[in-house]
């Protein structure tokens, strides 16, 4: 644990903190492509402090169509949902597990593209205001994790990269650190790698 987060200890869920899930500053956070339970499919994510923020625990498969993002306490914080009898791969994030009270958050399909290695995915999300915002994951690197969130009209969000001691030795393709820009929602952030991550059988 310590070789994925120097700052980390042996007993992490104590020492996971609640987040605002925005800020007025950039701020980083280190993902592990794995799950915290023995035989399940997942990730966990941590703060620069160590502590766990979000995590999913996928029980049933590597490839499952229903997969929970929660916070450090258990909390659903999205259920994801892959969406059935559609012409190009889409998911969608809800923001309750209940389906009478499920509201859809953000969609991510499969960009159509004739460059069949080109990894790119639309992604619409839905907040309070009237018109839904608009991004692109567009994937880089080695890591089958690895990617970037992007505004449809230009502009950062987020980058995941593989993360690397600090001698610039690499922890592997399945630790990453993920750099989230001010004012965007680390959920989010998280649930939209979760989707890639999906998407590209990583998770």
């Amino acid at each position: 644990m310590a070789k994925i987060h120097p700052k980390a200890t042996v007993d992490l869920p104590s020492l996971a903190t609640s987040h605002n899930r925005k800020a007025t500053k950039r701020e980083v956070f280190t993902v592990w492509m794995k799950s915290l339970i023995m035989n399940s499919k997942g990730c966990t994510v941590f703060d620069s402090s160590g502590g766990i923020v979000y995590r999913v625990d996928n029980y049933d498969c590597e490839r499952s169509s229903e997969v929970y993002l929660m916070d450090c306490g258990g909390k659903v914080v999205f259920t994801i949902l892959k969406k059935k009898c559609s012409l190009l791969k889409t998911w969608k994030g809800y923001g309750s597990i209940g389906l009478e009270e499920r509201r859809t958050l953000f969609q991510v399909k499969k960009s159509l593209s004739f460059k069949r290695r080109e990894s790119l995915y639309e992604v619409t999300v839905w907040t309070d205001t009237p018109r839904p915002s608009y991004y692109f994951i567009q994937g880089h690197g080695t890591s089958r994790s690895a990617c970037n969130i992007t505004k449809r009209l230009g502009g950062l969000m987020a980058e995941v990269k593989e993360k690397r001691s600090s001698s610039g030795v690499s922890l592997g393709d399945d630790v990453l650190t993920m750099s989230v820009e001010p004012e965007f929602d680390h959920s989010l952030a998280t649930g939209l790698l979760v989707v890639y991550g999906l998407f590209n059988h990583s998770l």
